[in-house]
């Protein structure tokens, strides 16, 4: 055993959250140290390091700053600075000074945290760029949401100006071409520089030297992006693109190896590389990995895959998605691992590993004790001494002012704790999921009394309405105790009632509502879609949350062949219209229903075959401010919302529990429950 391997298990011995030890104990651990490098010690150590390499890497993913942000970014602050400049024999000198920091994308989401900015600092979104800058992030890929709101917008967050820096680090992605849009191609540049001196820039990849040794890094963006986002005129690539397909991960893997092929030829003194994907699904990267050569680690994206081992204390009620990190065997025969962790600031996670003369990882010196998920809720903060960044903190107080004098204004209350969990409004019928979809049905009918249908997908509900909590001493997910919204003295919000920031955090996209019209074989076409992506451990933004119909599927079976039954509703629940019965249709097949759904959707995204058949538009960027309500647009998600809360539980809160799926009746998934639409 080396003399760097023993050092490193001795400190391992430690507790890996409290770097804290004593003085006596520092001063007999310097001793020993002394006395080896008296008889051969430093010798050993030079050796290992000719040898070979050390790599800290810190990495996130999906920041997408909500509220909870207020207080997590400046916790991840404290627990990224206290990882990178951990010094557990306090030699004056980090125990890991070969570290980068870098995240796979979704680095800013709109929500109220966003739109705060446009207030507190000139512009909205530029409270995320300025956190980003302060936790000195080395570089970022692209994920789907940085273009929710068009690329005008990421060049807007990008670009210097005068009284705001931009990004001082470079976006990636190598399967994206930026040249092809208005906003963003005067803001691509060359590909393999080094990051330092390409901020406020775009490039499929880019070259970061750390103590000398240079690490090739280079982005990639799901191939989804058109149908789930924004992109403008972005070239999205490969232009086809299904996850079920092995010829379609073939042909992206295709796409990533070119640049890093490219980048490695150019600079053939490089042997260590880094890919940072935004795939949305974590078994999107782990195929990816078997199909690469040449790359040693991949930062994963868009799944909020919480990688975690045994040794990692993690937040209150959460649990490992799997072991960090995930160890594949690349195409070159080479191990690559693969990591990530829940996004949101709620993690840090942080990979030491050892490269070999090669530039080739070596799997077994990755210490579960040192390498990991970093809880940032108050108590990791504590475990590893940590500060939170000055800079952020006064970034988050700036936004908060902002973001506390919306929660004093009231549209409903609640008995309730309204579910917009991740994992189950993307899976799963939620008592929220019924809300907000009755909510848009409500208003529609004010523009189209023949409205009866409301189609909306789980991917734009992104919080919850109410808080969740343990009893003292539990950390038992099935112990979780969920509660309604709670009070705030200070905006004077009183427990149980809904705010506009409750709206506006929980429906961030605040997508407007429009009209179209189906047929009975397009209305099943759109229902078949909406749960055709459902499969094990996968989290679907298109999965649908409805109110005016109620039907039954089968996962087991092929997508697009899985509906068994399909029922249009009245308010009171009585049918007025059977479609499906026995997997077949029911009656004539052009008969029409009259739908409300997210534009988002009507244009096609996240796949939805809408026609555009008698398509109203609700809202426009001229839209009237009516009624209860004014902060959002009339026609818009929030402002459907927030009238209907205020016509209907003003007085009488809504108390509609949320019901684990053996009991949900508009949506049966029948791997689960007995099939009842009728």
């Amino acid at each position: 055993m080396s003399f760097l391997d023993w050092k490193s298990r001795f400190f391992s011995k430690f507790n890996r959250r409290d770097f804290r030890t004593s003085q006596l104990s520092s001063l007999i651990i310097s001793s020993i140290f002394l006395f080896l490098g008296t008889t051969g010690g430093v010798v050993q150590v030079k050796t290992a390091q000719k040898s070979g390499f050390t790599l800290q890497l810190l990495h996130t993913s999906d920041q997408e700053a909500g509220v909870p942000a207020l207080k997590d970014a400046p916790n991840f602050s404290a627990v990224l600075n206290a990882l990178k400049n951990q010094d557990v024999n306090r030699d004056g000198k980090p125990d890991y000074p070969n570290t980068l920091i870098l995240s796979s994308g979704d680095a800013y989401i709109p929500s109220p945290f966003l739109f705060a900015s446009d207030t507190a600092f000139g512009g909205q979104g530029r409270g995320d760029i300025l956190i980003l800058n302060a936790l000195g992030f080395d570089a970022i890929a692209f994920g789907n949401h940085e273009f929710d709101l068009g690329t005008d917008v990421v060049a807007d967050l990008l670009r210097a100006k005068e009284d705001y820096p931009g990004t001082k680090f470079p976006y990636l992605s190598a399967n994206l071409d930026f040249t092809t849009d208005k906003h963003l191609a005067k803001l691509v540049t060359a590909d393999g520089q080094e990051a330092s001196k390409i901020p406020n820039k775009i490039a499929r990849s880019t070259i970061i030297t750390v103590n000398g040794e240079k690490i090739a890094v280079v982005g990639a963006t799901t191939p989804t992006l058109r149908t789930i986002s924004s992109p403008g005129g972005v070239t999205v690539l490969p232009k086809k693109f299904n996850n079920r397909d092995a010829a379609d991960i073939a042909a992206l893997a295709a796409e990533i190896q070119t640049s890093v092929d490219t980048l490695l030829t150019k600079n053939p003194e490089i042997n260590k590389v880094i890919l940072l994907t935004h795939m949305q699904q974590i078994a999107i990267e782990q195929k990816l990995a078997q199909l690469l050569k040449g790359v040693d680690i991949i930062v994963a994206g868009g799944s909020n895959t919480l990688l975690a081992d045994k040794t990692d204390r993690l937040r209150v009620g959460d649990k490992s998605a799997g072991a960090y990190p995930i160890i594949k065997k690349a195409a070159d025969g080479n191990p690559i691992a693969v990591v990530n962790t829940d996004g949101n600031y709620r993690y840090v996670g942080r990979l030491v590993v050892n490269f070999d003369a090669k530039g080739v990882i070596i799997p077994k010196s990755i210490d579960p004790k040192i390498s990991g998920a970093y809880a940032t809720d108050s108590q990791g903060v504590v475990a590893v001494g940590g500060k939170p960044d000055a800079k952020i903190v006064a970034i988050t107080e700036a936004l908060k002012k902002v973001i506390i004098a919306q929660d004093g204004q009231i549209f409903g209350k609640t008995n309730v704790f309204l579910n917009g969990w991740r994992g189950d409004v993307r899976t799963q019928e939620t008592n929220f999921g019924n809300l907000t979809a009755e909510a848009n049905l409500a208003i529609a009918k004010r523009y189209d009394p023949k409205t009866v249908i409301s189609i909306k997908n789980g991917g734009g509900i992104r919080e919850n309405i109410g808080i969740y909590t343990f009893p003292p001493g539990s950390t038992r997910s099935q112990d979780v105790i969920k509660l309604p919204p709670q009070a705030n003295p200070v905006a004077g919000k009183k427990e149980k009632e809904i705010s506009q920031l409750d709206i506006a955090n929980a429906l961030r996209f605040n997508n407007g509502l429009t009209l179209v019209t189906l047929n009975a074989k397009e209305l099943i076409a759109v229902i078949e879609h909406s749960v055709a992506a459902i499969a094990p451990g996968a989290t679907p933004g298109s999965f649908p949350q409805v109110a005016g119909l109620a039907f039954s599927f089968d996962p087991d079976l092929p997508a697009g062949k899985r509906v068994k039954s399909l029922a249009i509703k009245d308010g009171k629940g009585k049918i007025i219209d059977v479609v499906v019965k026995n997997a077949e249709l029911v009656g004539d097949s052009n008969r029409i229903f009259r739908a409300v759904t997210l534009n988002f959707l009507a244009n096609g995204g996240d796949g939805y075959p809408f026609p555009k058949t008698e398509r109203v538009d609700l809202t426009s960027k001229n839209a009237k401010r009516t009624g209860s309500a004014t902060f959002a647009a009339d026609g818009s998600e929030q402002d459907a919302l927030a009238e209907y809360l205020a016509a209907n539980f003003k007085q009488i809160p809504f108390a509609q529990e949320d019901v684990p799926p053996t009991e949900d009746t508009r949506i049966q998934n029948l791997k689960l429950r007995k099939d009842v639409v009728f």
